[in-house]
């Protein structure tokens, strides 16, 4: 029995739990605000509100309900268009009323909902936090600058919230309905949903890749959901260790301070990885375990040296470098019902520099032509450690090993890194795809490596050092 609260109701379903949330919203309940667009979770039609009880406290986030598994619904509370309305527009729909924001319509339902769940976070009132609000939601009539100032209205209305006492706050300010102030006690008497199956056909935890390439698969199997399991979420700092459970999501890497303390630019680099909704569902094990070529968070993962523990429904685990993890296109080191419970990896020191760099079409939210993480350890202008990873570019996402050890105790100078690009590209077969032919990934690969040394160590790497070497190919 699945058991979640639907805007005001709670729902009690035997409904496949492979079932998307969407198609529940719409064709079980009845709720048509919620809008059927691309199914792959790239417009934002779809978008809903995911409360989570935490603490006697309800934290909502925006989901796109296209790629959510029915099953993980259970437990929280999901907030539709429709679940928003009061007696009259709220504040955030009255602002897109006022700024002229809306055409055709059928996009509006995601900016308002997405709006709201901006309404409801931690950095609401700030503009630059608004306009992010809405990345993931597309509309194709008015060309965003009249749902943007919308926002921007919004952000000031919110100046004066209380972050104390927000939920009561945004009821009497009416942006939310009254009824949001029972949901912690409710979504508290639902309890955990009962166990797995004991022999499940398919392991999914947010859902974000299986639900666009198999999702008629997906709902007809006994599915092991892993995103809330206890034991795969979490993210703690042993020392200088950070060890996130298999089922942390991206966003909740940027929710950890630890490492956005260590990675000023963890933000700007996940900005183009994937839309806030993608992100707050995204897992960490469905990253690596879908073993994309061009993976963001496997490529940078790797650059990390990330060591996973691997775990069996028996308990037995074993730990593997995530640069022996990936064997060849699509094949694993991972046996059959053998899971990600938890990644691990070392943070920076101040000797250490770890930098992102991807190519797109899109320069926002797009699958990468080609990708790249490094870290190098600098110390009196010699790397004495480095580790380097590329996408895009081999079968699997690819550790540079022996880049990485001949850079080892080189200098620090654009000769070095000449000799060392040589050897990159030795490394790898590229091949001629719908992202590139084999020249033109080449030459990615090569910028992108001059690229991270440019952006580390600007003082001693610059333009005028580099541009003469990348003219010479």
């Amino acid at each position: 029995m699945i058991t979640f609260i639907l805007n005001n109701h709670l729902i009690k379903t035997e409904a496949p739990a492979g079932m998307s949330l969407l198609n529940f919203i719409r064709n079980e309940a009845g709720l048509k605000g919620t809008k059927s667009g691309c199914k792959e979770g790239d417009c934002g039609a779809c978008t809903v509100l995911e409360g989570i009880l935490h603490k006697g406290k309800v934290n909502y986030k925006t989901i796109v309900s296209c790629l959510t598994p029915l099953g993980n619904a259970h437990g929280k509370h999901i907030v539709t268009v429709e679940g928003i309305n009061t007696d009259d527009l709220t504040p955030v729909q009255q602002e897109i009323v006022n700024s002229a924001g809306t055409q055709c319509g059928f996009c509006t339902p995601g900016f308002i909902v997405s709006l709201t769940g901006y309404s409801l976070g931690r950095q609401a009132g700030l503009k630059p936090a608004a306009i992010a609000s809405v990345a993931g939601n597309i509309c194709r009539c008015t060309g965003y600058k009249s749902i943007e100032k919308a926002a921007l209205k919004l952000a000031d209305l919110l100046k004066e919230k209380d972050f104390d006492h927000d939920i009561e706050w945004l009821s009497a300010h009416h942006f939310i309905p009254d009824y949001f102030k029972t949901i912690p006690q409710r979504l508290a008497d639902i309890g955990k949903r009962d166990s797995s199956p004991a022999q499940p056909d398919m392991i999914i935890g947010g859902g974000t890749d299986l639900m666009v390439q198999k999702p008629q698969l997906v709902k007809v199997s006994a599915l092991n959901l892993t995103l809330d399991k206890p034991g795969l979420t979490g993210i703690t700092q042993q020392g200088n260790t950070i060890v996130c459970g298999g089922s942390v999501t991206v966003n909740q890497l940027l929710d950890f301070e630890p490492l956005t303390a260590a990675f000023p630019k963890l933000k700007d680099w996940f900005k183009l990885v994937s839309s806030e909704q993608i992100r707050n569902t995204a897992t960490l094990a469905g990253n690596f375990v879908n073993a994309s070529p061009i993976g963001d968070m496997s490529i940078l993962f790797l650059a990390l040296e990330a060591t996973l523990t691997l775990v069996l429904p028996t308990g037995a685990k074993r730990k593997l470098l995530l640069k022996d993890f990936f064997l060849d296109y699509k094949k694993l080191d991972l046996a059959k019902d053998e899971i990600i419970e938890s990644v691990e990896f070392d943070l920076p020191d101040k000797h250490d520099s770890v930098n992102f760099e991807k190519v797109s079409k899109r320069l926002h939210l797009d699958i990468a032509s080609v990708n790249s993480a490094i870290k190098v350890t600098v110390e009196d202008n010699i790397i004495t450690h480095a580790s380097l990873a590329a996408g895009g570019i081999a079968p699997v996402p690819k550790y540079f090993s022996k880049t990485s050890e001949w850079l080892s105790g080189k200098p620090l100078s654009a000769q070095t890194l000449t000799k060392a690009e040589e050897i990159m590209q030795q490394e790898v077969s590229p091949i001629s795809d719908v992202r590139g032919s084999t020249s033109y990934k080449r030459l990615l690969l090569r910028q992108l490596f001059f690229a991270h040394f440019m952006e580390m160590f600007p003082q001693v790497i610059t333009a005028d050092v580099v541009l003469p070497v990348l003219k010479a190919y």
